[in-house]
């Protein structure tokens, strides 16, 4: 029964959703200020058919692709050292919590400022406001081992690649799905903010550009095209991969 309820449930909520837009744009009386849905459908139109849409949609999801790889990578091996040495915890915590309440746009300027108006500072500032939290999250997965498995792989002698895959990767499933999902969610908002500040291309640089000629109609373009894609990560991609890491536990 849950199988199938879930699907409708979102559906609903999506519904209610597109009802409060409606109401909200009939109250408004404005296209200007609030267009209806069916406004909206010309311009997506027109966009996609130059090609700009498209185009402006793949350069901000090259950038979100790369910089969540790199988060990911060295905000995990940074957490995980943490996580199992007392020494790297104790060196690094001060730095990961003032990057942690380091705002986002004080980094992306300060990148830019001192790397230049180009891909290499966007992707670092990017990345630099996400590995500390993904490092934060899988600390605590790294925290959290169970160190009788450990000892019962040092007993065994498995090799390195057998333990990284059947104890370490299994335990930390659930602290690297986190940190992906949230991840994901907060990349592509601070890449979008990069665009806006400094990039002449991507779904960021066309929201800055409508913003100045107050084109309501092509910000919510722009912005739902994105947000569709981001649904479609998140519903195709991310929650089968966290269901089936997790499953073990329901075994």
């Amino acid at each position: 029964m849950p199988v199938f309820r879930l699907p409708l449930e979102r559906l609903a909520s999506l519904g209610a959703l597109l009802v409060l837009w409606l109401v909200a744009a009939e109250l408004t009386g404005d296209p200007t200020v609030l267009p209806a849905p069916w406004e909206m459908v010309a311009p997506a139109a027109k966009e996609l058919a130059s090609g700009a849409l498209p185009f402006h949609l793949g350069m901000t999801l090259w950038r979100v692709a790369w910089s969540f790889c790199l988060a990911m990578a060295l905000g995990g091996l940074i957490g995980f050292a943490m996580g199992r040495s007392e020494r790297v915890d104790r060196w690094l915590d001060p730095w990961l919590v003032i990057f942690l309440n380091l705002p986002a746009l004080v980094l992306i300027v300060l990148c830019y400022l001192w790397i230049g108006l180009n891909e290499t500072a966007a992707i670092a500032a990017v990345v630099l406001n996400k590995i500390p939290n993904v490092a934060a999250l899988i600390r605590e997965g790294a925290r959290a081992l169970d160190p009788q498995v450990d000892a019962m792989a040092r007993v065994y002698r498995l090799s390195p690649l057998t333990r990284l895959r059947h104890i370490l990767l299994p335990q930390l499933a659930p602290f690297i799905t986190a940190a992906a999902r949230s991840g994901l969610a907060v990349i592509w908002k601070i890449v979008l903010v990069v665009e806006f500040l400094g990039r002449s291309n991507g779904i960021g640089f066309q929201i800055h550009l409508h913003f100045q000629q107050f084109d309501v109609a092509m910000v919510l373009v722009y912005a739902f095209s994105f947000i569709l894609v981001m649904l479609a990560v998140e519903g195709l991609v991310l929650q089968p991969v966290e269901r089936r890491v997790r499953r073990w536990r329901a075994a």
